[in-house]
């Protein structure tokens, strides 16, 4: 299957304006950054005898590359810190939230329930029930759903939801022969039956096995499958740098206009208080392209100037009923209305979930791609949201993969992560949806738009999308 979708993909035809510069044109945009305009009106989404579920506020602490400031802290840390920053801009009681729902991906073994564990530290009553979910990059997405259904069932009125990553300080197994041997180790009785055992652990047996951002079904690695993506889909290495390097312009400008309102400080424990993020570095094409491949060696495309690197961060959301959030006074900021989720396959379609998600999300709402004002999509490879990107504009694609009539289409880039994206801002696997959701409900307010579009790859060939709605002004 790898090389045929290769060899047919290669030669997809790629629209003149795409082509043509849209990546110079997308970078001397200032529509996003214009005051905001009133907006457009469009029909509502909210369906007949469904609760409308709506955001009212959305934070994050500030991602930072992993190994610096946060590098001696625990995830639950960094939890319970967006957790307190939530509570200090919307002076929300806790007690009134009803239940706490966090993603994460690695998990650190002394806190595996991590919602539970920020929630207490944050102080939230012992009474208020919390878990966690894993759903590789998409854990915050499912974090933010869970709360939805929860509230559209109505046994919920007040979800936070939220998600944290903390590479810094990942899990290190020993070898599996150490653990059976230390396990055993544990019920021997007596010194001889100890000592026997300790005569039969050899220099091997502490081997670490070291985590990997790897796929379990395939072992390949996230940044191989990029990779194969961008070759066959014929995206080039200056594509991507372009790409990469208009995601890194473009959060600098959002950084530097303050427009990431979702940020929220955070005093570190012995430290300086953190109040941006520090992986947004806007370079040169000159200096990008003196990069070696980081995977592919030596004919790949992939490298870490093109990539979003490893990320500590955490976000949390607030999340109610429309009749609660405006019964104690608050204004919200968007509806969160259809979402889907996706699955395809895991080794030659890995990062295709926005491809697959988008059109069914939009049919689901029974809106089309001109309907969107803006998109905000996860940007885990620069050759990933090309891939995507190309494979969303391919009748091909969608008639041979999809089953699909025709294509829904690319959207235009003078809407898309027009205040950058996971390349420049970093992405803790856990943490980004909420970003993602909430930059989504500010946009539509700063450029007065009413929908805005969510997508989102993640690692076993899974994806989201979901649809924002803008909350009337």
């Amino acid at each position: 299957m790898s090389s045929m979708l290769s060899s047919a993909l290669r030669n997809l035809p790629v629209s003149s304006a795409w082509a043509a510069g849209a990546f110079t044109r997308s970078l001397s945009c200032s529509s996003p950054f214009q005051a905001a305009v009133q907006p457009k009106t469009k029909k509502t989404l909210g369906k007949t005898g469904v609760k409308n579920v709506v955001v009212v506020e959305g934070v994050r602490i500030p991602f930072l590359q992993s190994g610096t400031t946060y590098a001696d802290l625990m995830p639950h840390d960094l939890a319970r810190a967006a957790l307190q920053g939530l509570l200090t801009r919307t002076s929300v009681p806790r007690d009134v939230v009803d239940y706490i729902v966090y993603g994460t991906v690695i998990q650190e073994v002394k806190t595996s329930n991590v919602a539970r564990e920020a929630a207490l530290g944050a102080g939230f009553s012992d009474k208020t029930p919390a878990h966690t979910v894993t759903m590789a990059c998409i854990s915050s997405n499912q974090a933010m759903t869970t709360g939805v259904g929860m509230i559209a069932a109505g046994q919920c009125d007040v979800v936070v939801a939220g998600g944290v990553e903390l590479m810094s300080d990942v899990p290190i197994r020993h070898s599996r022969k150490m653990r059976k041997t230390m396990l055993t180790l544990n019920r021997a009785k007596t010194l001889g039956q100890k000592l026997s055992l300790i005569s039969k652990i050899r220099p091997d047996y502490f081997a670490p096995e070291l985590p990997a951002v790897a796929e379990f079904s395939t072992s390949e690695t996230m940044g191989h499958s990029a990779d194969r993506l961008a070759a066959a889909f014929g995206i080039s290495r200056l594509e991507q740098d372009e790409y990469a390097l208009r995601s890194h312009s473009l959060a600098k400008k959002a950084q530097d206009e303050g427009l990431l309102q979702d940020v929220v400080p955070f005093k570190v424990p012995g430290k300086d208080t953190v109040t941006k993020d520090n992986g947004i570095r806007p370079s040169s094409l000159e200096q990008m392209g003196k990069l070696k491949p980081a995977f592919v060696k030596p004919y790949g495309t992939v490298t870490a100037a093109n990539s979003s690197f490893l990320t500590d961060g955490a976000s949390a959301m607030l999340i109610m009923s429309e009749e609660k959030a405006l019964a104690m006074g608050y204004k919200p900021k968007a509806y969160l209305r259809d979402f889907v989720y996706v699955s395809q396959d895991p080794k030659d379609q890995l990062l295709l979930g926005p491809t697959y998600a988008t059109p069914k999300v939009l049919e689901k709402a029974g809106l089309t791609l001109s309907d969107i004002d803006v998109f905000e999509f996860h940007e885990a490879f620069a050759g990933q949201i090309l891939a995507n990107l190309k494979a969303m504009d391919s009748d091909w694609f969608a008639q041979n993969y999809m089953g699909r009539k025709a294509k829904v289409g690319a959207p235009p880039l003078d809407k898309f992560n027009t205040w950058g994206g996971s390349l420049s801002l970093g992405h803790p696997f856990g943490a980004t949806g909420c970003r993602l959701v909430i930059t989504a409900a500010h946009r539509l307010k700063k450029e007065g738009g009413q929908y805005g579009l969510v997508a989102a790859c993640a690692a076993g060939g899974q994806g989201h999308a979901m649809i924002v709605e803008l909350y009337p002004q």
